[in-house]
């Protein structure tokens, strides 16, 4: 799931999430610190986990996960997560005014996932209004669009294939990368100037960087297929062939234009642009 929707907001305040076993975990401490404004959220978790205890009562800790999430100064921790079904447990034991309306925009937020689930068109929406918003052009949100669906396709492919660990999916995503653009996903966010764990790459990529990353998707996945490739070695030989159609059609490109489609730009200052305009509009 991408990660720019791992932060959402109620009332003006931040809660981070994840998505974790094909469902959102939230931040446990950051839901405590909107519903009891507390200003040791930690400390108030630990007590109230303490208080349970004590009372013949563990279930706070045992339906909590240990997931990493990233702090204000841009690292990543382990922290004590939940589910939406089990946030609502947790909420019970708060006493707190804002319980009630946290439970309807919870509620809110994990409708508007089933819908998604149910219509994939609102989610496409949802992932166009927010690229809109942020300042993209128009012809390139369509690409990106494009190239999310191929991905998915891609994905699941992997899935059916017997390709499941999320470690797995990474390093073939790096062998297609490797092989089309002579980069792994680290090191081209380093050559393109990004934060290697906050920044998507594909957010920053040009248009001819982002044909080519869906040519060398699609490839992978149809010659999956024609293969029948099965578990991880052999997917990953069909995810560098896929690379290297990508790269043969990239190579012809450069040639025949005699620039490379490479390019270090990057839409990092998007926001101060677009803060820019919407000043001269006023």
């Amino acid at each position: 799931m991408d990660k720019d929707k791992a932060l959402v907001v109620f009332q003006d305040k931040k809660i981070r999430r994840i998505w974790y076993n094909d469902e959102w975990y939230f931040s446990v401490v950051d839901i405590i610190a909107v519903l009891t404004e507390s200003t040791d959220a930690k400390d108030y978790w630990y007590r109230l986990k303490k208080r349970e205890q004590e009372e013949g009562i563990d279930e706070l800790s045992t339906f909590c996960r240990q997931l990493k999430l990233q702090a204000s100064d841009g690292k990543y921790y382990t922290t004590d997560c939940a589910n939406t079904k089990n946030i609502f447990r947790i909420i019970q034991s708060i006493p707190s005014k804002k319980a009630e309306p946290f439970k309807q925009w919870l509620a809110q937020v994990g409708y508007e996932r089933v819908q998604e689930i149910e219509n994939p068109e609102l989610a496409q929406n949802r992932v166009k209004e927010y690229y809109e918003l942020k300042g993209y052009p128009k012809d390139w949100i369509e690409k990106r669009l494009r190239g999310i669906a191929i991905r998915q396709e891609l994905t699941d492919e992997w899935k059916e294939r017997g390709v499941v660990k999320d470690a797995d999916f990474a390093i073939l995503t790096n062998e297609i990368t490797k092989a089309t653009f002579g980069m792994t996903v680290q090191e081209y966010k380093e050559f393109k100037g990004l934060n290697k764990n906050n920044q998507n790459l594909r957010d920053h990529m040009v248009d001819w960087e982002l044909i080519f990353t869906m040519v060398g998707e699609k490839a992978t996945a149809d010659i999956a297929r024609a293969r029948d490739a099965q578990g991880f070695e052999e997917n990953k030989s069909s995810a560098n062939r896929g690379g290297q159609i990508a790269n043969n059609a990239r190579n012809e490109l450069e040639q025949e234009t005699g620039k490379s489609i490479i390019s270090k730009d990057n839409f990092l200052a998007m926001p101060k642009k677009k803060k820019l305009e919407n000043k001269k509009r006023k």
